[in-house]
This record gives C-alpha cells, structure tokens and sequence, in this order.
C-alpha cells in the first residue's frame, strides 16, 4: 500500500484517476507516491478509458485537436521535462497507442496489492514516454509485470477475464459520475486536482 492507513478511512484515500498512456500521468506518477507516503494516504489506482470519457466531458483526443493546442501541448511536455529531469520523448514512436489492455493489466495487479498496481502502473507509462515500447503489445505488457516482481503469465491470463474487464468500466463509470474529465485527476474528500501540475494543491489538502 501507498501509505500506513485502513481501508475503511476513507479521508485517507486518494482516489487516482489515470489514462494508461498520458503523458502527464507519465510526469506526475513518481511524485504523486511520494506525497502519498510523506502523508501516509493510500492510493486507489483507478484507470479509466478515455474513449468513454472524453465524450461525455468535452475532450478531443490528441488527432481531433486544433493545431494551436497540440502546438502549445509540445511546448508544455518539453517545459515539464526538463523541470522535473525525467526521461521523456515527446514524440513517441508508439503514440497514439491502444490503452485497455495496459488498463486492464493495472487493475488486474491491484488484485494483488496497491504497490503492485503503481510499480505496473509506473512502468506502462515509461514504457510508452521513455523506452519506445508498445504498450498495445502483449510481449511487452508480460515484460512489464515480470519486471514488476509478478507472475506474467497467470497476471496476462487474468486481465483477460470478464471480471477484471467490467472492473475496469466500472472504474471509467466512477470516474465520469465524480465528474472527471481528463488524466490525471486525483480525487481527495471529494475534491478534484486535475493534472499533474496540480499535485502542489493536492499536497496542501492532504496536510491540512
């Protein structure tokens, strides 16, 4: 677990909304544990499906964006780069990339423990930002849960399955009914920090 709490304290609970292959979950994944742990919150790893998502919120996926924004986009993953000193190739070879399986391997390793789902987590999207991989890949979703300490065949077999599937849309339905509309948000008592660049706020509410 991301933190020192029970699962029945609710107020220490950060509900962690995330899109498998966004660039700005990429930036703030690291950096959201690591509030975590210094408030001893735990962390509810939810991934959701953008394609469900954006229709409901107003969101465009990357190909149906005016130029001005993908422009200034480029321009702010380069500014949050160097910032905070983390690999990152804004341009990925494998980017856009199909995201459910990657979704359904992290819920499937929730199943095992938190840490599990953020360590499988954290690697999918490194996969994508910083190692040129192919998250769409089954070879390289099997890589990642071997690389994170789990059993890759029998995690692969149940990210497979019904039940992890309708986990996965009921966690894109919770997303959307808290009124969710991009990745990442991190939802804290009820309150929604939208972005990366918003985990300084979320931080303040977690100290108070």
């Amino acid at each position: 677990m991301a933190g020192a709490t029970g699962e029945d304290d609710i107020d220490k609970y950060i509900e962690y909304y995330l899109f498998a292959n966004s660039p700005y979950t990429y930036l703030g994944h690291r950096r959201l544990i690591e509030i975590a742990r210094r408030h001893a919150a735990a962390i509810r790893v939810r991934p959701m499906d953008a394609t469900k998502v954006f229709p409901v919120s107003g969101g465009l996926p990357l190909a149906k964006r005016p130029p001005q924004r993908v422009a200034y986009r480029m321009t702010e993953l380069k500014r949050w780069r160097e910032f905070l000193g983390l690999p990152m190739n804004v341009t990925p070879k494998f980017f856009p990339v199909a995201a459910d399986a990657a979704s359904r391997l992290i819920v499937a390793a929730e199943e095992v423990s938190t840490d599990a789902a953020l360590e499988v987590t954290g690697r999918v999207l490194a996969a994508v930002w910083s190692e040129e991989r192919d998250i769409a890949d089954e070879a390289t979703l099997a890589s990642i849960a071997t690389a994170s300490g789990l059993e890759a065949a029998a995690l692969m077999a149940r990210s497979r399955s019904p039940e992890i599937q309708s986990r996965y849309e009921a966690y894109t339905e919770q997303a959307i009914e808290a009124q969710v509309f991009g990745a990442p948000t991190y939802r804290y008592r009820g309150e929604l920090f939208w972005g990366q660049d918003r985990l300084d706020f979320l931080d303040r509410a977690l100290a108070r």
